[in-house]
């Protein structure tokens, strides 16, 4: 990402009464939460202000973590976990050189990875391999040049992927589920317009 420029939700994320862009958490990981405990060790990639985290903690699941690059986003999502008597570990950290000193039952990332170049959003995706847990699962959401990127993120959507190739990353692992699909976006003081995303649930094998 060109740290001279500022993304929209940069500012966003200062607001106390903007959610940036979604205060609910996402479908995929409600849909597939049952595949892991109370106690199972999750950590939320490119956070955000931090709804899937947020969401999980409320529903009882306690070793959560989460990071994202913005300051803002990281200090919005703690005075929510305050207000709320909530515990999450939420940090901020780059994933491009993010090292991990544990091992991890669920890794999910929602709309982030297409932010740093290909190299690193893979390498990252490696190394959160090597420290799930038997077992464990991934859901991974990154954008795709199937559709050119929409003015307010293509200066920053350096990474984006090709159809289907984050799906290649997993060639080992059990696919639940994998989605490519274009939807409908719409933020704070941007205008409507379109994504190109694929998105993976994996399991890794015993």
């Amino acid at each position: 990402m060109d740290k001279k420029l500022k993304p929209f939700w940069e500012e966003a994320y200062q607001d106390k009464d903007i959610t940036v862009f979604s205060s609910e958490p996402n479908a995929t990981l409600k849909e597939f939460e049952h595949l892991i405990n109370r106690q199972s060790r999750i950590i939320d990639v490119g956070c955000g202000e931090g709804q899937n985290a947020f969401y999980l903690a409320k529903q009882g699941y306690c070793n959560v973590e989460a990071f994202d690059i913005s300051e803002h986003g990281i200090a919005k999502l703690q005075r929510k976990c305050q207000r709320n008597n909530l515990k999450i570990n939420a940090f901020t950290a780059d994933l491009t050189v993010f090292q991990f000193e544990k091992e991890y039952d669920m890794v999910m990332s929602f709309g982030t990875l297409h932010f740093v170049h290909k190299t690193d959003w893979k390498a990252f995706i490696n190394r959160a391999k090597m420290h799930t847990n038997a077992g464990g699962i991934h859901i991974m959401q990154i954008f795709t040049d199937a559709v050119p990127a929409s003015k307010d993120i293509a200066p920053f959507a350096v990474g984006l992927a090709k159809d289907g190739e984050i799906k290649e990353l997993y060639d080992d692992w059990e696919i639940l589920q994998f989605k490519s699909y274009v939807f409908e976006d719409e933020h704070p003081g941007v205008p409507k317009h379109l994504h190109a995303s694929n998105k993976i649930v994996a399991r890794k094998l015993p």
